[in-house]
């Protein structure tokens, strides 16, 4: 069901939002679809939406980031042949060893911190997410995730003996048997 603040902000910014589409996209079908697809995420948040304090703007934002979705999708790919040769210089197993590692390491942190690192770097959830999920502001949960990645940059780097070269990159470290 849609509410008054939703159908005031659409029909006030509808006709910039199809304009701001069709000029980045250049099809008009395509446009009119992220323009549904913005419609349809506005209506999703029912009475939340009355509450946004700038409805243009999360508008607008929504429209860039389903736009920045739908070009991400339809970029070429090439295809790569069956006969590559794999470099000589394999890194699988020496992840695989500070995987080990980093999972011991996890078990060891706190449970807050435990919880960031593993929603926001390990699951690819977004900081907001956290942030909704634990009932707190954006910028406290990105405090939170940075502390966090710092106590397990501690950690990982007393526990395994972990080394980082000039560009911050692991360069080497001691494996430590999982749990």
């Amino acid at each position: 069901m849609s509410t008054p603040c939703l159908l005031a902000a659409w029909s006030m910014c509808e006709a910039q939002l199809r304009g701001y589409l069709r000029h980045r996209i250049g099809q008009i079908d395509d446009a009119d679809e992220v323009l549904q697809e913005v419609f349809i995420k506005a209506l999703r948040q029912g009475s939340n939406f009355c509450a946004i304090d700038n409805r243009r703007a999360w508008l607008f934002q929504v429209a860039r980031n389903a736009l920045a979705d739908r070009l991400r999708v339809s970029r070429e790919h090439v295809p790569l042949p069956d006969d590559l040769v794999s470099p000589e210089n394999e890194l699988a197993p020496v992840v695989d060893d500070l995987s080990a590692c980093l999972s011991r390491v996890l078990c060891e942190l706190s449970a807050d911190d435990r919880l960031a690192i593993t929603l926001c770097d390990l699951e690819g959830h977004s900081q907001q997410e956290l942030a909704d999920r634990l009932g707190i502001s954006l910028s406290a949960a990105k405090s939170r995730i940075q502390r966090a990645r710092r106590r397990l940059k501690e950690r990982m780097t007393s526990a395994c003996q972990v080394r980082f070269d000039e560009d911050g990159k692991v360069c080497s470290f001691t494996p430590r048997p999982p749990l």
